[in-house]
């Protein structure tokens, strides 16, 4: 596309906008959430960043980045894509971007091949060239300098990595066919310095991770039945200690396909319901001394309900079960002694699948957990996002949990892992910025509204995002 085409494409689409985006009561759909620009976008010149949008492109198995910026009427407009300084070019027919993350001002993405590990995968490290000043009183995010690659590990020593976590700030990547993980510090990553990335052993297959206050990981087995069958390995991360585990267990059933860690226990998701342990932060016991507990989440059928993978809030831990119409999302206080489920019905259609919660504080003290409903591939039917109010009345209680909207989503593009929509917020929790992969879309989201504030076309197969930064902020 040539700068005329997109000059013309984006005054087209700010033309457009400012011509049809109203909120539901009439008035204007940024309204109070928006900070009006600077004197300089009054003066006609191009209004400042608001945020950064890092975005996966699935076709391309590329990594580009763009400026939202909002304009005097609370207008959005995007900047055009970006490739990021030093990223190297990946072969998209061999290999693929995976989960991406952000911490400290850098973003890592995960990259997996067809090979198994042997023609090329590994990490990417960027720095996002967005900072913040702090004024005391008040401070504002800077977007001066451009993206660029701060680090990398591809070759084919990294063991074809399917997850990425962060734990209390740091990275951890899954390495599946070296039974192990690596740990990446950001803040290691001043200036010209660099982390020197530590693999840690334990998990393997298709690993799932958690790890507690960076002194422990829990990392489990995907195999469903063998002797590694639920198979859970205790592993110190710290520093100058050995990171080989200490310890394995065993869970009742196999499969495991999530961890995380809160309020002092460890969450798995294996082939039926959910299973908890407290967390030994010490990694002192011997196998035989853990206790694993097993929260029932009932059946589909004949067969057990589960998960695939928790998001935390606060003290509790969120995710879906269920298919169709018994679908569910489901919140479970960490802090209780026994935890038990709560269960919130999710209307989800025939021929869509309820994925991952994301779930965000806003900046006007609700929560949320956003649910996508994503089409199974071949299905005839709609995507959709179902928002689920976390704690409606404020008191701290999530019993009365409630799904309070459903918007139609764009069109994912689910192929196995790939294809789904995803779903960031800037650093105020002001608004989302969410993908539709099968479109080509990213969308706006007001998270004061709930409405979809803006659609921005970016081509390809957009698929994972991150947002950095915000507007200014004052208290």
């Amino acid at each position: 596309m040539t700068k005329l085409v997109n000059r013309t494409f984006w005054l087209v689409l700010a033309a457009a906008l400012l011509a049809g985006m109203t909120a539901c009561d009439g008035s204007n759909a940024g309204g109070p959430d928006v900070k009006p620009p600077d004197e300089k976008s009054k003066k006609g010149k191009a209004p400042r960043p608001f945020a950064r949008l890092f975005i996966q492109d699935l076709k391309t198995s590329s990594l580009k980045w763009a400026d939202v910026r909002v304009g005097e009427k609370a207008e959005f407009t995007l900047d055009p894509l970006a490739a990021v300084d030093g990223f190297k070019a990946l072969d998209a027919a061999k290999q693929k971007l995976v989960q991406m993350e952000e911490s400290g001002g850098l973003v890592c993405a995960g990259v997996r091949d067809d090979a198994d590990g042997t023609f090329e995968s590994g990490w990417v490290l960027v720095r996002s060239g967005v900072g913040y000043i702090d004024h005391g009183d008040h401070g504002h995010w800077t977007f001066k300098k451009k993206p660029a690659v701060a680090d990398s590990r591809l070759d084919t020593k990294q063991g074809n990595p399917a997850h990425l976590y962060q734990y209390d700030g740091r990275f951890f990547l899954a390495n599946d066919k070296l039974n192990g993980y690596t740990r990446i510090d950001p803040a290691k990553y001043d200036g010209s310095d660099k982390d020197t990335p530590r693999f840690v052993a334990g998990g393997g297959g298709h690993i799932t991770l958690a790890v507690v206050g960076d002194t422990v990981g829990y990392g489990g087995w995907i195999d469903g039945g063998g002797p590694n069958k639920g198979r859970v390995d205790v592993t110190p991360v710290e520093a100058g200690v050995k990171n080989e585990p200490a310890y394995s267990f065993h869970l009742p059933t196999g499969g495991i396909h999530g961890a995380i860690a809160n309020s002092g226990k460890v969450f798995f998701a294996p082939s039926d319901g959910v299973c908890w342990v407290e967390a030994d932060t010490g990694a002192k016991l011997k196998a035989d001394q853990v206790k694993v507990r097993h929260i029932p989440l009932g059946k589909d059928g004949d067969k057990p309900r589960r998960t695939g993978a928790f998001a935390s809030h606060g003290h509790h831990v969120v995710f879906v079960t269920g298919k169709d119409a018994n679908s569910a999302l489901v919140l479970v206080n960490a802090k209780d002694a026994e935890p038990k489920p709560v269960f919130v019905p999710l209307k989800v259609k025939k021929g869509t699948q309820a994925v991952t919660p994301v779930v965000a504080a806003t900046a006007d003290g609700k929560a949320y957990a956003f649910v996508f409903h994503d089409r199974v591939k071949d299905a005839e039917a709609d995507d959709a996002l179902e928002v689920v109010a976390l704690d409606p009345n404020g008191d701290g209680d999530f019993s009365d949990a409630k799904a309070v909207k459903a918007l139609k989503a764009g069109k994912s593009a689910v192929d196995g892992h790939y294809g789904h929509h995803d779903l960031a917020f800037d650093a105020d929790r002001r608004f989302g910025f969410f993908t539709n992969p099968g479109d080509g879309t990213v969308c706006v989201l007001s998270l004061k509204t709930l409405d979809v504030l803006a659609t921005f076309h970016v081509g390809g197969t957009p698929t994972a995002i991150v947002a950095c930064g915000s507007r200014e902020t004052e208290d």
